[in-house]
Formats: structure tokens, sequence, C-alpha cells
């Protein structure tokens, strides 16, 4: 039976499915006393804000007070065109609507560092600072050793004006809902080297360790967030698990080092590509969901803390896994 088929079978008991599973995970996300009580306390500076307030004669001040996001290579007069140009006003006011404080958000974030500094002791806090980015949602989270970026123009929602022209599946995840799960996911590559292996197997783990690493860091986020999908999306991967996984096998993909598989399965796109009619309906990336299920599938069996899964082989986490997806 091909994967088109079973998704039409599928389909019909999705809802009652989805019910299911919500309800038997609804009393896991908790937080333990003992990472609530880890003290945190996280600066954050609203650029943003110091900007938008920022005069010609004051410029100088804001300078001394960021130095590091002055670039000496360019003269005061870019600044000063910048503080006159009525786009990037009106981005900033933009952003001053969206997030006229930033509180939930600094709470979320010392949520998430508890965590770190709970699995990874010898890692720092950062100092955060809110910036604009012109809408680089490439580079919408910079995540140094001590200094946090945070491009707020790129979490104004979907249905912003900012964003019409964009291709709805990246205007889709500029979401606020996404930003502390973004943050994670910076976190996760500054921890977990990219495979030097070639094969599709080899990445999907790659990135199944970094959502299973947010499944630890993040225990108040829903799976959707943490991996960037709307709750439909997620729940599209949820029941279409096995027919997936099943066309994966049939065409002997896993050790395939055919560089096509990355745009198909787990790069970020419209969806992901079968070459069947239902490719519409799909999400992308579903090489990285089920990579993260596998990871999930091999952590259960072993009691191992996230710093010793990162440096281990995609082959062992496979073979040891015994992966069977849901049906």
């Amino acid at each position: 039976m091909n994967l088109q088929l079973l998704y039409m079978l599928r389909r019909i008991f999705a809802l009652f499915s989805i019910s299911i599973v919500l309800f038997s995970c609804g009393d896991e996300k908790k937080v333990s006393d003992e990472i609530q009580n880890i003290p945190m306390d996280i600066e954050i500076l609203r650029f943003d804000r110091e900007l938008a307030e920022t005069t010609e004669e004051t410029l100088q001040e804001t300078k001394n007070e960021f130095p590091y996001l002055f670039p000496a290579q360019y003269s005061d007069s870019v600044w000063i065109q910048k503080l006159h140009d009525t786009i990037e006003i009106e981005l900033l006011e933009e952003v001053d609507k969206a997030f006229p404080d930033f509180n939930s958000e600094k709470q979320e974030l010392e949520l998430l560092y508890k965590h770190i500094k709970h699995f990874f002791p010898r890692i720092n806090k950062p100092k955060v600072l809110t910036i604009t980015t012109n809408v680089d949602y490439p580079n919408r989270i910079i995540l140094t050793d001590s200094l946090l970026l945070i491009g707020l123009d790129n979490y104004l929602g979907p249905d912003h004006k900012f964003y019409q022209g964009m291709q709805k599946y990246i205007a889709a995840i500029l979401d606020k809902q996404f930003l502390t799960s973004d943050v994670a996911s910076a976190f996760a590559t500054k921890v977990l080297n990219y495979p030097t292996e070639r094969t599709f197997l080899s990445k999907m783990i790659y990135y199944g360790k970094i959502l299973y690493l947010k499944d630890k860091l993040l225990p108040l986020e829903t799976d959707a967030q943490k991996i960037g999908y709307s709750q439909e999306q997620y729940d599209w991967a949820l029941v279409n698990e096995e027919p997936i996984w099943r066309y994966f096998i049939e065409r002997e993909l896993l050790y395939s080092t055919d560089i096509k598989l990355e745009p198909r399965f787990l790069d970020l796109a419209p969806f992901s590509k079968f070459g069947l009619e239902l490719d519409n309906e799909s999400p992308s990336r579903l090489g990285r969901y089920l990579g993260w299920q596998i990871v999930r599938s091999y952590m259960d069996k072993n009691d191992l803390t996230p710093q010793q899964l990162l440096p281990l082989s995609a082959e062992e986490i496979f073979r040891e896994a015994n992966y069977k997806p849901r049906k």
C-alpha cells in the first residue's frame, strides 16, 4: 500500500488518535523543583528601544553603551541616515507595539537557562540584547559565549504587514511563540557538532538530537513549537509517522548520500517532497521529525544524560533505538 492511500485511511481516524495522544501527555508538562530553584536572573538590554530614542546629538552616547553593535568600518553618517529612515522608524515602532515589555520572554529565557545550567553546568548565561535586523530571519538569533542577540522584527506574527510578499511557509515561523525555541536551537547547535558522515540518516539523527535537547530544555513548550510547526502540521506528522517511515525504508533512503534529500525532507520548505499528490498536505522537515522519534526511542531505552547523547554516532543510536513508528 503506498503512502498516499495510507494517508487517506489515516485521516479518517486522525482527530480521534490525536486527542488520545494529547490527553495522555497532558500531565507531563512540568518543571522539577530542583531546576526551578536554580538561581537565574538574565540581563535584558532593549537596544531596539535605545536606538528608537537615539538622536544625532545622543548617537555617541548610544555607541559608547553598545560598542559591539557599531562596527568601526561604518561612519556616523551611516547611523544618522538610519535614524531618519522612515522604514527603520516604522520597524522600531512595530517592534515596540509587539513587545511593549519583555517580561514573559525574560521568564521563558530564564527557565530555559535554568535547564541549560542543570544539564550543562559549565555553560554561563549570556547577556541578552533585543535588536532589529531588517527582517533578516535566517539570523534572527545570534548566540555567542557571552551575548544573545534577538532580532525582534522577526517575531511580529505571520500576518504582519512587513512579511507581506514573503512566502507563507517562512512567515509562519516568524511568530513570538517560537522565540524561546529558536534560542534553544541556537544553543543546541553550539554544543552539537554537525555530522561528518554524508548519509541521510546521520543528518536525520543530528536534527533529532537537537529536538531531543529541546525536549529536555523546554518541557513546557509543545512539540509543535519545538520543531517550528503549527499544531495542524504536527498532527499530520504524528498521524502519518508510519507511512512516512515506510516510504523512507522502501526507497532505501537512510544510507543514501544524495544531497537532494536535504531540501526534500530536512530543510524549511513549503512541504516535504514525496512526489505524490499529498505533498501539499505535508509539512516540511519530516526527516527531522523522524530523526527526533528515533533519538527519543533510543533515550527511552538508555539511562543517559543529554551530554552523553551528543557524541554518539547516528549508527549506534539507530541500531540500539529499535525504533518502531506509531501505527
